[in-house]
């Protein structure tokens, strides 16, 4: 028998005829089983995963997990043989609590984030603060997991047996503290389901993701699994009251129990946020915890920024730390990678800034919050990306030409679509917009950067938006290296001669 097994009964699992099985494992890819392992079967958008049972009993399963429907499938495969059959309501979600008791050991503190954006920014403060104040934490999402312990993820939220893979891992590596995004998919697929939360927030809620959620009603009631289902009725919530669905999701936390943390510029915040004052370099903030005011500097560009700032303080506060502590930290908080980052500097002093904005209202928000600090104009790249959310295109157009006063229309990752019908939908929506910007579409992105940063004029400032941390742009099934902040580098210094 392998070294690290357990039984049914030991991961809370339940089999047909009360028959128990040792596992020696846990997969949901039938070309990974190997002998005595659990096999779950799940339910997909194209193919069912009982399509799949043979397989894996062939390959010496010894339990399979899956609703009722892949039972029905399957129940030609299973006779005859000896593997125990777990039906589950709700396999996913039971797939993730088996991951948990699986694997064990988590770090002791975990506060999760959601919302449309900035989601990344937030646990990247959290954990900063954290490292801040001498403790062992990361933050685990889009850009993988970094700070005390680092390790790649192919996904914003990992599925539940990778996620719980690495939650061991990083206990054992030392870590005490995680700060997660919640992604929307990950929260409907129940991949969170299993992680013993001490806090959740909720950042913001707008338009993504419509085409896997279909209607704002679903994506928004994905989103609010996250403290309807994950997180416990004594965890404490850290709410945006400044969104407009914030008071809503403020509500439904109150109904369940949960203690609230307000977050931002309404009146009933907690934490909250009574002044602004920008400059070229960053920006100073007047802010009150429980009444008691205090002021600080933060070396970021945005205001949006603060938003972010001062929600990641409330989930560290919210998970147990001294509140007059995390304040002092807040001025040595750094730029997120791709969040608003300053990816190159012209000798005329203008400004080149990178950032992940992928949705109408991040477009916007960004531009908004570039603009108390730019002297001269502001030049937009902007694109969309193929196979996603066809609706939010023109949007993006539309947002970039409202706030800018130059928009280039570029590729983002065009994916399997026509890169020039994507840039139709962009420019149609630019054209389209309110205010007159001088609009240009220029499909090659690194010449699309290069224009950009060759209209800047002493004052002006330049937004890459939508790609941010990526290092590669997907065309077809091909992922090409890609860098916005490394173009924006080489464009500066070619335009300049330095190369």
């Amino acid at each position: 028998m392998a070294e690290h097994t357990k039984t049914l009964t030991e991961l809370g699992l339940t089999a047909a005829a009360g028959r128990d099985a040792h596992v020696t494992g846990l997969t949901v890819d039938s070309r990974a089983v190997k002998k005595g392992m659990l096999f779950a079967a799940l339910p997909g958008t194209h193919v069912h995963g009982a399509s799949f049972i043979e397989t894996a009993l062939n390959a010496g399963a010894s339990a399979i997990l899956t609703d009722a429907k892949g039972a029905e499938l399957a129940s030609v495969d299973l006779l005859g043989s000896d593997a125990a059959l777990i039906v589950a309501q709700d396999p996913r979600q039971t797939l993730a609590q088996t991951a948990s008791l699986w694997f064990g050991a988590h770090p002791r503190t975990v506060v999760a984030v959601t919302g449309t954006n900035g989601k990344t920014s937030v646990s990247t403060f959290a954990r900063q603060i954290w490292e801040e104040m001498q403790i062992a934490g990361v933050n685990l999402g889009t850009t993988g997991v970094e700070g005390a312990w680092t390790h790649p993820l192919k996904h914003t939220t990992p599925e539940p047996i990778t996620l719980h893979r690495v939650m061991s891992q990083a206990t054992a590596a030392g870590i005490t503290h995680v700060a997660m995004e919640a992604s929307s998919h990950g929260l409907d697929q129940r991949r969170l389901d299993g992680v013993l939360l001490t806090a959740a927030a909720f950042t913001n809620f707008t338009q993504d993701h419509l085409d896997y959620h279909e209607t704002f009603e679903a994506y928004f009631d994905a989103k609010m699994g996250l403290f309807t289902r994950v997180l416990a009725d004594d965890g404490v919530a850290v709410i945006n009251l400044d969104d407009p669905k914030g008071p809503q999701v403020a509500d439904i936390c109150v109904a369940r129990g949960q203690e609230v943390i307000g977050v931002g510029r309404h009146p009933d915040a907690r934490l909250r946020l009574t002044g602004q004052r920008y400059d070229a370099t960053g920006q100073d903030l007047l802010f009150a915890w429980q009444g008691k005011p205090h002021q600080i500097r933060l070396n970021l560009i945005g205001g949006f920024q603060a938003d972010n700032v001062l929600l990641a303080a409330g989930l560290v506060i919210a998970a147990g730390a001294d509140p007059d502590e995390v304040f002092e930290t807040l001025a040595h908080l750094s730029t997120v990678r791709g969040r608003m980052e300053l990816a190159a500097t012209r000798e005329n002093g203008a400004a080149v800034f990178v950032d992940y904005a992928h949705t109408p209202d991040a477009v916007a928000t960004a531009l908004k919050a570039m603009r108390p600090h730019v002297m001269g104009r502001i030049v937009a790249i902007v694109g969309a990306g193929g196979d996603r959310d066809v609706g939010k295109r023109p949007l993006m157009g539309a947002a970039a030409a409202e706030f800018a006063d130059v928009v280039i229309v570029t590729d983002d990752n065009p994916r399997s679509e026509d890169p020039a019908s994507i840039r139709a939908a962009v420019m149609a929506g630019a054209l389209n917009g309110v205010g007159t910007p001088s609009v240009t579409e220029v499909g090659d992105r690194a010449e699309a950067i290069l224009r950009g940063i060759d209209a800047l004029g002493a004052g002006d400032a330049l937004l890459i938006a939508g790609k941010g941390h990526e290092s590669g742009q997907t065309v077809g099934d091909v992922t090409l290296p890609f860098d916005d902040v490394e173009q924006a580098s080489v464009a500066v210094a070619a335009l300049e001669g330095r190369i």
